[in-house]
């Protein structure tokens, strides 16, 4: 899909001088913890950055035929720059890259939600699919690495994946994205998610968790978004949406985001914000614990506190698929 040309935007700022100047302006007074707020100061900030493109721009290149197609990096560059992204290209069956992930492994009672799965590295659980997307599937079996081991939770036979960025990948502020096609099914969890960097020296709540996508398997039209630090730890300060018409989000691919500034989050389904967060809505004895570097998660669990348990209705194999995941920075920073 083209990008359309910008030409009219040149007289705008011929006859508008001040026009960038007053965008800025109306930008800074733009704030709070509000969703429709961050939707009209992104629409504003955008257009300050086309407004000031093409009045920098030669002509030639506003007509020049092409462009980067719908959804890719490049597509986003007038406003974000693009600082770490993994798009799971690949053949099928092979890892993902192993310099950007690492496998966690294991059972509970490490997890903490009386979860049921197991998770391996194995192809089986976690694989590209060799179209493009990482393949994170939980299976219904019993595993060599399993057998005579007790679960905390469970029967002990559910297999699954767990990756993470950690010791590769971390960082504060900016856009966090992916784009992902979950499974349904009760007792299903699908999750894209961040962890403070600075866990192994402050311990989980205090080092912040901030979920971009939760999803419960038994209501695959609803996506939640939520934090977790000291003082809301069960619960966590969490927004959600869910699709009109009774559609899944199963049903195809939707893009998951967080955009995340200094005291702030807001979480975005398909490009559209539904919910925020902010240091200033805490209540006393809550601390806010997001302001440095968080590195990233991807999992698909099975059972646990949330989800309850997986019943003789849940479909194994059951696949979460990741077609990329991307982080940008503001342009200009």
């Amino acid at each position: 899909m083209r990008l359309r040309p910008r030409p009219r935007l040149r007289p705008l700022t011929r006859r508008f001088p001040g026009a960038v100047a007053m965008l800025a302006a109306a930008a800074v007074l733009i704030g709070g913890c509000d969703v429709a707020r961050d939707a009209a100061r992104d629409r504003i900030a955008g257009l300050r950055h086309v407004v000031a493109a093409a009045h920098a721009r030669p002509a030639a290149a506003d007509q020049k035929p092409g462009g980067p197609k719908a959804g890719s990096p490049k597509a986003k560059a007038d406003a974000w720059r693009l600082v770490w992204s993994d798009e799971f290209r690949g053949p099928a069956r092979h890892r993902p890259d192993q310099a950007k992930w690492s496998f966690d492994r294991g059972g509970e009672p490490q997890w903490g939600n009386h979860e049921w799965q197991y998770y391996t590295d194995r192809p089986g659980n976690v694989s590209l699919d060799g179209h493009g997307n990482l393949a994170l599937t939980a299976r219904h079996e019993r595993v060599h690495e399993v057998r005579g081991k007790k679960c905390g939770f469970g029967p002990c036979d559910i297999t699954s994946a767990r990756l993470t960025t950690k010791g590769r990948f971390a960082r504060a502020y900016g856009r966090f994205e992916a784009r992902i096609k979950i499974p349904k099914g009760q007792g299903l969890w699908p999750a894209f998610w961040m962890l403070g960097a600075n866990v192994d020296k402050v311990a989980w709540p205090g080092n912040g968790e901030i979920d971009v996508m939760e999803a419960l398997g038994r209501q695959p039209g609803t996506v939640h978004g939520t934090i977790h630090g000291p003082g809301y730890v069960a619960q966590g300060i969490e927004n959600h949406t869910t699709l009109a018409r009774g559609r899944s989000l199963a049903d195809g691919f939707h893009t998951y985001r967080v955009d995340w500034a200094p005291g702030k989050l807001t979480w975005y389904l398909d490009g559209k914000p539904y919910g925020a967060a902010c240091a200033g809505q805490l209540k006393h004895g809550q601390k806010w614990v997001f302001d440095h570097p968080h590195y990233l998660l991807l999992n698909l669990a099975v059972g646990g506190d949330w989800p309850g348990p997986p019943d003789r209705s849940t479909p194994f194999p059951a696949r979460m698929l990741v077609d990329y995941v991307r982080v940008f920075e503001r342009a200009g920073r």
